[in-house]
C-alpha cells in the first residue's frame, strides 16, 4: 500500500483529495491546523483505518515517521477574507511551510505536487493566461501576500528539483467550486449561493463585466490525480477555459434558484482582476485532461450540498467582517 501525505487535508480541495486517494487504495496521512480548514470536511473519514490525521502547523515542523511515497501540498489560506485577515500566516506557509514539505520529500525520497494558483498571474495583461506568462502582480497590493507566497513556493520547489533532482509537479489552480466550500469564504459562487439560501439580494462588485472561469471540484481532483503521476516538472494550468462574466453567473444562479432576486452593485475592490481564463492546452497535451462537468450541473450539485447542511445560515456568518469578492 502506497502512502500519501496531504497538507491542508481539512480544506475544500484537500478533503476531496483525501477521499480520492483512499478510494484508490492509498494510505492517506492528512495534516491540517484548522486555521481555515474544517473538521467537518473529514469527519466521515474518522473510522477509515487507512486514514491517519495529524493536527499540525507545517510552518513549525513536519514530523512523520512513516514512509511517504507522495506529498500533496495544499496547506494555505486561499480565500481573500482569509489572507487579508492573516497575511503573515499566508506568507509563512508559502515559504517556511513549503520548505518543510520539500525537506520531508527529499528525506523520504517522495514525489511532491504543489498547489499553486492562477493568482501568480496577478491582474493579467495577457489573455487567456498561458503558463509562460510571467504575470502582472502588485507585490504590496491587498492580494500580494497570497500571490507572492505562491510564486515563492513555485521557485523553491523548482530549486529542489534542480538541486536534488526531486520529482515534482506544479499545478496552477483556477477558480474551483463545489461541495465543502464555505459559504462565507469570500468567493463569488458560495457568496451568491449563500445569498440565495438566506433570501438576500445578490452582491456584484463593480459593473459585473469582469470575467472568471469556474471548474467543478471533481474535474480538478481528476487533473491533480493525473498530474501527480506525470513526470512533467513545469507549471500546468488546471481550470475550466469556459469564460463567463459575473453578471452572466448571477443570472445562471437566479435561474437555478427558481426565483427572482434583486442584484446590488457595490464598488469594485482594489486589485480585483478584470479577466481570468486559463489556457489549458498544456494540460490537454501533457495530461490528456480537460474538465467535463457543465456549469449548470456543478452549480446545482453545489446548491444541493448547501441546502442539505443542518444549518447553512450559520455558515454564512462572516466573523472577519470582510465583504465577499468576485473570486
Amino acid at each position: 500500500m502506497k502512502t500519501i501525505l496531504i497538507t491542508g487535508a481539512a480544506g475544500f480541495i484537500g478533503s476531496h483529495l483525501c477521499d480520492r486517494f483512499l478510494n484508490e487504495g492509498y494510505r492517506v496521512l492528512g495534516m491540517d491546523n484548522f486555521i481555515t480548514g474544517s473538521p467537518a470536511n473529514i469527519d466521515h473519514l474518522a473510522d477509515n483505518p487507512n486514514f491517519i490525521f495529524y493536527e499540525n502547523d507545517i510552518i513549525e515542523s513536519i514530523d512523520v515517521q512513516a514512509n511517504v511515497d507522495y506529498i500533496l501540498h495544499f496547506a494555505s489560506p486561499a480565500s481573500p477574507i482569509d489572507y487579508l485577515k492573516i497575511p503573515i500566516e499566508t506568507l509563512r506557509v508559502g515559504a517556511m511551510g513549503s520548505y518543510n514539505v520539500l525537506e520531508l520529500a527529499r528525506i523520504k525520497n517522495a514525489k511532491v505536487l504543489i498547489a499553486s494558483t492562477s493568482e501568480v498571474y496577478g491582474d493579467p495583461l495577457s489573455h487567456p493566461q498561458k503558463e509562460e506568462y510571467l504575470g502582472n502582480v502588485n507585490t504590496i497590493g491587498p492580494r500580494g501576500v497570497y500571490d507572492e507566497a505562491k510564486r515563492y513556493m513555485e521557485a523553491i520547489t523548482m530549486a529542489y528539483h534542480t538541486t536534488y533532482n526531486l520529482p515534482i509537479s506544479i499545478i496552477r489552480i483556477f477558480n474551483t467550486y463545489g461541495p465543502r466550500m464555505r459559504l462565507n469564504d469570500g468567493r463569488v459562487i458560495p457568496a451568491f449561493l449563500g445569498q440565495v439560501l438566506n433570501n438576500e439580494p445578490l452582491s456584484i462588485f463593480g459593473d459585473g463585466s469582469q470575467t472568471r472561469s469556474f471548474c467543478y471540484i471533481d474535474d480538478l481532483v481528476e487533473g491533480i490525480y493525473t498530474a501527480l503521476f506525470n513526470d512533467y516538472p513545469y507549471p500546468i494550468n488546471l481550470g475550466n477555459p469556459e469564460e463567463i462574466t459575473i453578471n452572466e453567473l448571477s443570472r445562471e444562479i437566479i435561474k437555478i434558484a427558481g426565483e427572482e432576486k434583486e442584484i446590488l452593485f457595490k464598488p469594485l475592490p482594489k486589485g480585483d482582476p478584470v479577466k481570468r481564463k486559463p489556457d489549458t492546452s498544456v494540460a490537454r497535451k501533457i495530461l490528456n485532461w480537460e474538465p467535463i462537468t457543465g456549469r449548470d450541473k456543478g452549480l446545482r450539485l453545489t446548491l444541493d450540498y448547501f441546502k442539505n447542511l443542518s444549518n447553512p445560515t450559520l455558515l454564512n456568518k462572516n466573523p472577519r467582517n470582510f465583504e465577499p469578492l468576485n473570486m
